[in-house]
């Protein structure tokens, strides 16, 4: 069997000047979860106190709307980094879901270890604000951006910047993302 932190170290050695040292003391902190499909790992009044890893698999932030809905916010894959940031951050109720939607191997970091590291490592703190900071491009990109485009463009936008949502989330997580009916997603995915 791989060694479970292979890919974690692979991606920090790729993405950082940490030596191979730090970095098996930064892993030291990371824990080893399995997740079932649909798993939920953060309920809506829950607060978020874990950074997760994604060895292999998805997870995906969504909230429900009062008739019971689903919206997704965002989908992370293999070799990234989620957490559902808002309530991370100040500790608060996090009013979103986080859930594993393929079987996943996660590594898990608790917050208060999290923040140590960044405080100790001031290159794991640069590829944090790096992450933050993308994300947050992506989020600007997609609110603004949906605000004008049609259900076509979306799609296309999609599909150059998160290919692997299309290809890998069901019509029913993908179309939530995107604002619209999973039978319209269908219809433009035909498309193309």
């Amino acid at each position: 069997m791989k060694d479970t932190y292979e890919k974690f170290k692979t991606y920090l050695n790729s993405q950082t000047t940490l030596k191979p040292v730090e970095i098996e003391h930064i892993g030291e902190y990371f824990s080893p979860k399995t997740t079932k499909r649909n798993e939920i790992l953060l309920d809506y009044p829950s607060v978020c106190t874990d950074f997760y890893f994604i060895n292999k698999g998805a997870l995906r932030i969504f909230t429900l709307n009062s008739q019971g809905l689903e919206s997704s916010r965002f989908f992370a894959f293999d070799t990234m980094f989620c957490t559902v940031l808002p309530s991370f951050i100040d500790q608060r109720p996090a009013n979103e879901y986080l859930q594993s939607i393929e079987k996943s191997e996660l590594l898990v970091c608790k917050r208060a270890d999290f923040y140590e590291l960044i405080r100790q490592y001031p290159e794991l703190d640069r590829l944090y604000r790096e992450i933050l900071e993308l994300g947050f491009i992506i989020s600007q990109q997609r609110i603004y951006g949906f605000q004008g485009f049609d259900a076509l463009e979306k799609v296309q936008w999609v599909i150059k910047n998160q290919p692997h949502l299309l290809l890998r989330m069901s019509n029913k997580m993908a179309a939530s993302y995107l604002g619209m009916s999973p039978s319209t997603l269908s219809r433009v995915k035909a498309k193309l």
